[in-house]
């Protein structure tokens, strides 16, 4: 439960902000059902918004969910012995919040019997949460006049998703790298000071870790 007030605020945010960047409320609410990822639903949003290509939309989509593979295969030596049938379901369920809260349960109990509907147990009400929530930004978003400029919930958002992550040097210049990046790189098309800031975080990241180690 205490999940949910974090899911929901963020949820509306994802709702409104799609709507003002001019995707409308049916495309917005097909597209949480079809992602359930909001923070790539947010950069689809900005691409979709600045005129980019369809391909470089996936590709920023697919840069910020790589992390869903790494917890597929954290989740793989729990869930690993079902049929397909629920597999397909624990990992159309899969996203920060419910993760993080089952990893941590099957770690200090790696013998507990029901994973399975455990992992169900967070996963359906974040995720129940979370598109009733994008539905009423949406909804919300579409009834206010475009004059009032909400645009900038969505790079909001990013910022405050962001902002709590930075515990460390390498963090930090990955921050810091990608941020310079995308301003020098603004004036590019197709929007691909977003491809290029996301490498030079990386590459940042990395080697202060490399050169920290």
């Amino acid at each position: 439960m205490p999940l949910l007030f974090g899911v929901v605020p963020f949820g509306l945010i994802t709702g409104v902000a799609m709507v003002a960047s001019g995707i409308s409320p049916l495309a917005a609410i097909a597209m949480s059902l079809a992602v359930f990822a909001g923070a790539s639903m947010l950069a689809a949003t900005q691409l979709l918004a600045g005129g980019a290509p369809l391909a470089l939309v996936l590709l920023a989509v697919l840069f910020v969910n790589l992390r869903f593979m790494m917890y597929s295969a954290s989740m793989r030596q729990h869930l690993a012995g079902l049929p397909l049938r629920w597999r397909l379901l624990a990992a159309g369920l899969v996203a920060d919040n419910p993760y993080a809260v089952s990893i941590a349960r099957f770690t200090e109990h790696p013998e507990m019997r029901g994973k399975l509907w455990y992992f169900l147990g967070v996963g359906l009400p974040v995720w129940l949460a979370w598109q009733l929530a994008v539905l009423a930004g949406a909804v919300l978003g579409a009834g206010l006049p475009a004059s009032w400029q909400l645009e900038f919930a969505a790079p909001l958002a990013f910022i405050a998703m962001s902002v709590p992550l930075l515990r460390d040097r390498g963090m930090i210049a990955a921050a810091l790298a990608a941020g310079v990046t995308v301003v020098l790189a603004h004036s590019l098309p197709l929007r691909l000071g977003l491809l290029l800031a996301a490498l030079a975080g990386i590459a940042a990241g990395l080697a202060l870790e490399r050169r920290t180690a």
